[in-house]
């Protein structure tokens, strides 16, 4: 039986690409790019990560993130030391500056986004961020519904 509402990926799909591309003008403005800010924004909630665990947790290829990694390291943003238990392993952390970037893109970002929630009523708002964080904590198999 039909519903009369679109398909959670059809509505959310176009905000998500819409948001991505509302952010690039801040992400240039402080001379970051949007790899570089997910690493942060990861580094910063869940600080010491091996390349490859942080690769898969922002969904990037692990040979395609070195650089943006060795960016991050030249500016010194993250640090990056041999893991003890794995030499051919490296450690990731967030470093002082790297967090205070962080926080000012994503200050900067939401600004934007509160303006955007402002269309929604109070109430309504509440509830979408409420649904939206307890969605965005499942993990990927919790929403695989179509196997």
């Amino acid at each position: 039986m039909a519903s009369n509402r679109a398909d959670l990926a059809a509505m959310m799909y176009p905000v998500s690409r819409a948001l991505m591309a509302a952010e690039l003008p801040i992400l240039r403005t402080h001379e970051i790019s949007m790899w570089g800010y997910a690493v942060l924004n990861t580094l910063v909630e869940q600080p010491i990560h091996t390349q490859s665990a942080l690769a898969k947790e922002i969904g990037a290829d692990k040979t395609r993130i070195i650089p943006v990694l060795d960016e991050l390291q030249e500016r010194a943003l993250i640090e990056r030391t041999p893991d003890p238990d794995d030499r051919r392993a490296r450690r990731l952390a967030v470093t002082d500056a790297g967090r205070a970037l962080r926080d000012a893109v994503q200050a900067d970002i939401q600004r934007g986004e509160d303006r955007l929630l402002a269309r929604i009523p109070a109430a309504d708002r509440t509830a979408f961020l409420r649904a939206l964080a307890l969605l965005a904590e499942l993990a990927p198999e919790e929403i695989s519904y179509l196997s």
